[in-house]
């Protein structure tokens, strides 16, 4: 659709959800019915035998909840139902608990999942050794109730941006959420697959992982909203550690759309941002090192990779600028470096180099400018989206900046927050609020709003990734690096280093197991043996014993020679974990790399 060309109901959708549900538990059923007034009618059930699902008609005796039929033995509120996941032993319901309303979009709320549950139907065991993979696999699905950023709506897509939504057909948009939904943002699309095979279109929720931010303000005394919500695909999901770089598709691991919305006097504006992993084949294997050494990974593929992932870029969003943020010498820079002659291939992109760590050392943000002014021009040109109250489009984005580092978060949220905030100003004088030489930094309120809403959505998309909040919060929250920030991201970074090593491995199976990605069927599992425990225990152990001998042997000089001895042994331990570190840390056992 041209600019200025038909206008349509933002967010006005046919297939709503049940917003409201009860859980029935029966000593050899579950059943879920709808609440909600507004999808009257609607229930199902789920065998706790075999996981056989059955469609609960208006007219059923069971659904009537007729005198004569059995009581459950439990019932409660849910919120919504997550999906099915099918294992060895049974069938898994993935429900939600808690919800908490976070906002709006485009006129309906959003809701973040609080905490989420399985619910068990599980079969007699077979095996032991089937009854130790449904152990492992338990432990997984625990990980899985507790996923963060996950966020949803009954009643409008939140996969979708909204210029894609508003440009939708007349035909696909009445139809039901899931059916709307670009499916490479749909968190749970593997589990939808048994609701949408029983056409349970009015349990089916489409949900996104990511973050949703909102704050409201008065500019020039008319209310104003400005709303941060990203998008986490789901091709390459996985861990700051395990999933790098492309796989041979050209999708790229944390890759991520960020659109920030502003809504003022009927008006809506859009900008759209991306980021991902540098899309070459390469990984970053722990190995106890504080910083693993990157490898890249050559194949003969690796111009296609990249020639994959770009045109499917621009398909989706027009022109591209690529922003790579990383260092120019050691690991970085030869990644950096790699990827930079794979981009001199593409005529048709164009590419920026830019060493954030060098041009912004010791927090001079303000040297961002200078890339900045760079890109500039094309980044004027590739514009935003606009909608008026009457919904007519009146400007499209043609384009989007594409932005990356070595993990596309610290660094790469402190650039994205920069574009966003050069556009933000762009749009408010465009409405006349500002100026043509007003922006926000002069607006104390909006300023600090305008941070904390950038600073928590970094947040929230590191502590999705690596399981951590941000580092350089205190640069996007305050413009410069705090004392409170270098401790804080000193603490943050300690705490990256033993999830890395020692629980990634475990995450990653989670993630993949629940979007489907086992190179086998579940029963073959790969061994696996942590010695953690053990090293951990030698090494603390000959450090202390090597401390108490040294001690002693101030006071007593005979005990000088056991001491040497004892510190040697504590040496060569630590060696010899550090020369097998990769045996020492978690890895992932259900799928390889790629």
């Amino acid at each position: 659709m041209e600019a200025g060309g038909g206008s349509r109901d933002v967010g006005l959708q046919q297939g709503f959800c049940c917003r409201e549900l009860e859980l029935e538990e029966y000593p050899d059923k579950y059943v879920i019915r709808s609440l909600d007034p507004n999808v009257p009618d609607q229930a199902f059930s789920v065998s706790r035998s075999d996981g056989d699902i059955k469609l609960l008609t208006a007219c059923s005796t069971f659904f009537a909840g007729d005198a004569k039929s059995e009581n459950p033995t439990k019932v409660s509120q849910i919120f919504g139902v997550v999906g099915i996941l099918r294992l060895i032993s049974g069938t898994y319901i993935l429900v939600i608990s808690s919800r908490k309303e976070v906002g709006t979009y485009l006129g309906f709320p959003v809701y973040s999942a609080m905490t989420m549950k399985f619910l068990s139907c599980s079969e007699a065991w077979r095996t032991s050794k089937e009854k130790r993979d449904e152990d492992y696999f338990m432990s997984l699905l625990r990980i899985v109730e507790s996923t963060p950023g996950l966020y949803y709506s009954y009643e409008s897509d939140l996969t979708l941006n909204l210029q894609r939504s508003c440009k939708l057909d007349e035909v696909r948009f009445s139809k039901p959420l899931w059916k709307q939904a670009d499916p490479r943002y749909v968190w749970n699309k593997n589990l939808l697959e048994d609701l949408i095979e029983h056409k349970l279109d009015a349990f089916i929720i489409p949900f996104i992982q990511g973050s949703f931010q909102t704050t409201e303000l008065i500019l020039k005394d008319s209310p104003a909203k400005i709303t941060l919500i990203s998008r986490r695909c789901n091709r390459r999901l996985g861990t700051r550690m395990w999933r790098r770089g492309a796989n041979l598709e050209g999708d790229t691991a944390n890759f991520i759309e960020t659109e920030q919305l502003l809504e003022l006097e009927g008006f809506k504006f859009s900008f759209l941002q991306v980021r991902g992993s540098i899309p070459l084949l390469w990984e970053q294997i722990v190995d106890l090192s504080y910083k693993p050494r990157l490898q890249i990974i050559g194949h003969e593929e690796t111009a296609k990779v990249v020639e994959r992932h770009f045109n499917d870029l621009i398909q989706r969003y027009g022109t591209i600028i690529v922003l790579d943020l990383t260092d120019k010498h050691g690991d970085e820079g030869q990644l950096s470096s790699a990827f930079a002659s794979e981009m001199e291939k593409l005529a048709h992109v164009r590419y920026v180099s830019f060493d954030f760590h060098y041009q912004c050392a010791k927090g001079k943000l303000e040297n961002l400018k200078i890339l900045y002014d760079e890109i500039s021009e094309d980044v004027q040109k590739q514009g935003y989206f606009l909608i008026n109250a009457e919904g007519v489009i009146l400007q499209e984005q043609t384009g989007v900046a594409r932005a990356n580092c070595i993990d596309c978060l610290d660094r790469t949220n402190v650039t994205q927050c920069y574009l966003a905030r050069k556009s933000l100003n762009s749009q408010l004088q465009r409405m006349g609020a500002f100026s043509s030489s007003d922006c926000i930094t002069l607006y104390a309120d909006i300023d600090e709003a305008f941070k904390m809403l950038w600073a928590e959505h970094g947040d929230e998309i590191s502590l999705e990734y690596t399981g951590t909040l941000a580092l350089k919060g205190d640069l996007v929250r305050y413009g410069r690096q705090t004392i409170t920030g270098l401790i804080k991201d000193g603490i943050t970074a300690l705490s990256r280093y033993y999830l890395n090593n020692f629980q990634d491995g475990l995450r990653q199976d989670a993630l993949d197991l629940i979007s489907g990605r086992c190179d086998g069927p579940p029963s073959q599992l790969k061994d696996s043996l942590s010695y953690v425990p053990v090293a951990s225990a030698l090494i603390i152990g000959g450090l202390t014993v090597t401390s108490f001998s040294l001690n002693q042997a101030g006071r007593h000089p005979q005990h000088f020679l056991s001491s040497i001895l004892l510190a040697g042994l504590a040496a060569g331990v630590m060696a010899a974990v550090k020369a097998n570190g990769r045996q020492f840390c978690s890895r992932p056992r259900l799928c390889g790399l790629f």
